[in-house]
């Protein structure tokens, strides 16, 4: 187990220096006020308005980076801080997450497999330590000199449920880069960032894509491991 806590190890430090760059961007970026004055609350409804987005509604919720798209009561979740404020950093997230509801009217496929996708993956991730760290054991008890292996099913329904996971936070990056691509290209066609706000806007979500781009590369880390300790029982 030391090789899995190592990759855990590794895995959680660099997600905390692409979260804590994420949040000095962001801090920096907040000083960066916009010249048009618009507000998140303003910049989203307009983004939506110039795609003929009407049945979005734009909300402010609690927290801090809590901002989210939810397809299934269509609405744009801004966190307070973006909702109201009026800067280069939150003309980002507010874009970014209209970015989102851009994709569900035009039909994205990356974003429908990721929806059809997102019951299984919350069964399979509040499950799948439970079902490897049992799989384990049940291996480990099971060993004989008939079976030197021991009963590894245990252990492969949940690497199975760990794949699973992994497929997901993968499929999670393009629609991701996506959004944030069709954010940055609304805001400068229509001239509602100057230049140097854009790249303020640009920065900010390069770093936000980043931390999306860690999760998974941390969870192919993972499941590497508990395939390799799979296949290495199973020779």
């Amino acid at each position: 187990m030391t090789g899995y806590y190592l990759i855990i190890g590794i895995s959680m430090l660099i997600s905390w220096l692409v979260s804590s760059r994420l949040k000095s961007k962001f801090e920096y970026y907040s000083n960066l006020h916009l010249s048009n004055g618009m507000s998140g609350k303003e910049v989203a409804e307009k983004m939506l308005r110039d795609n003929n987005i009407h049945d979005v509604q734009v909300i402010s919720v609690p927290g801090q980076l809590t901002d989210h798209y939810n397809p299934a009561d269509k609405t744009v979740n801004l966190s307070e801080g973006v909702y109201m404020q009026r800067n280069a950093a939150a003309a980002a997230v507010a874009a970014h997450e209209c970015g989102h509801a851009v994709q569900h009217a035009v039909g994205y496929s990356m974003l429908q497999l990721r929806s059809k996708l997102v019951p299984v993956v919350n069964i399979s991730s509040n499950l799948m330590q439970f079902v490897i760290i049992a799989g384990i054991g049940v291996m480990y008890a099971t060993r004989s000199i008939e079976n030197p292996n021991g009963n590894t099913l245990i252990l492969l329904i949940g690497v199975i449920m760990f794949a699973l996971t992994t497929l997901f936070a993968f499929i999670t990056l393009p629609v991701e880069y996506d959004a944030s691509n069709r954010a940055m290209k609304w805001l400068k066609d229509t001239g509602t960032v100057t230049a140097e706000e854009f790249v303020g806007v640009q920065d900010s979500l390069k770093w936000a894509a980043r931390t999306y781009l860690v999760a998974a590369i941390g969870s192919l880390a993972q499941l590497l491991y508990w395939a390799s300790l799979l296949m290495g029982s199973r020779r």
